[in-house]
């Protein structure tokens, strides 16, 4: 798993003066997907975060184009800005969709979908704060077990796992899939880079620690995106064709305790609902490693993971 040494480049793309929250993951992740997209990209943003971050018309806090677009539309509209480009004999520029994971996990789920089976020549990019943030902090289907949101009071915190993106992705058999974080942005600058060497659908899920929404602290995002690493609740992984699984990092395993610790959105779960996150993670883990080293997993590893739908801890 070791990578060729990246530099990050020099030029910046994005403008001071956003408006992003203090501590925003969204933000930085702007900044270093732009770094390796460059200049010759257009940006496809649907209703979310960025839609207010990037500023209000005429401003734009980027120094590439970009489209406004509606909360379902991310992957379609995207998809109709590429073959515009085409018709035009522009076969070079990177045309990206940029959503937050309501409009990627839920909302925009049948547009994604769509697109990735017919495999259109975009790059999506979903940064996943993990609830509809910028709505008030509700829940979506990429809010993690246990978590507060203002749909799942302390009186009823969210009792499911996570949708799983990855599997639903290289179902589709996409030419790539990548995981990122800004902790680690010259693994973050590689993957852009070697998905703008691919044709077809492109996906980067990106984690996008969220201080409001997670109840954390601004100075924290990086520490928490480093721990969701470490703690393998955020793998870093490429899955290639749907069937060719590799981590690009091997995360060291401290207990999620260390991740959930740094955020009160996860102040309300007892020990033992601790310990069945943790075995959650480790279960979802050793799935991982069955992918990555082609081994196909037990019928009772399959059962214990469930096999579709609401899946309970």
């Amino acid at each position: 798993m070791t990578q060729q040494q990246i530099t990050i480049p020099d030029a910046e793309f994005l403008r001071p003066g956003h408006l992003a929250c203090p501590g925003c993951g969204a933000a930085l992740a702007m900044r270093y997907a732009l770094k390796a997209l460059g200049p010759r990209t257009i940006l496809v943003i649907p209703a979310c975060c960025w839609s207010v971050i990037d500023g209000p018309m005429p401003y734009s806090a980027t120094l590439v184009p970009l489209y406004h677009a509606a909360f379902e539309t991310a992957a379609s509209t995207a998809t109709g800005v590429k073959a515009g480009l085409v018709m035009l004999g522009d076969n070079e520029t990177n045309v990206v969709a940029w959503a937050g994971d309501g409009g990627t996990f839920d909302i925009g789920l049948q547009a994604l979908s769509g697109a990735a089976e017919r495999n259109e020549d975009i790059i999506y990019f979903c940064y996943d704060n993990e609830a509809y943030m910028n709505t008030g902090i509700q829940r979506s289907s990429a809010t993690p077990y246990g978590a507060w949101t203002t749909t799942t009071p302390k009186e009823s915190l969210k009792r499911e796992q996570k949708k799983n993106i990855m599997e639903i992705l290289a179902a589709h058999r996409i030419p790539y899939f990548a995981t990122a974080t800004v902790a680690f942005p010259e693994d973050f600058i590689r993957k852009v880079r070697k998905a703008m060497t691919m044709e077809g659908f492109r996906f980067i899920h990106v984690l996008s620690p969220c201080p409001p929404g997670w109840k954390s602290e601004p100075e924290d995002s990086i520490k928490l995106s480093r721990l969701a690493v470490e703690s393998r609740i955020f793998p870093l992984i490429e899955v290639e064709s749907g069937v060719d699984y590799h981590l690009t990092y091997e995360p060291s395993g401290i207990p999620i305790r260390e991740y959930c610790s740094l955020q009160d959105r996860f102040q309300y779960l007892s020990e033992e609902e601790l310990d069945l996150l943790q075995q959650s993670v480790e279960r979802e883990w050793r799935r991982l490693v069955h992918n990555v080293s082609g081994e196909s997993h037990s019928s009772g590893e399959r059962q214990a993971s469930g096999s579709g739908g609401a899946v309970r801890i």
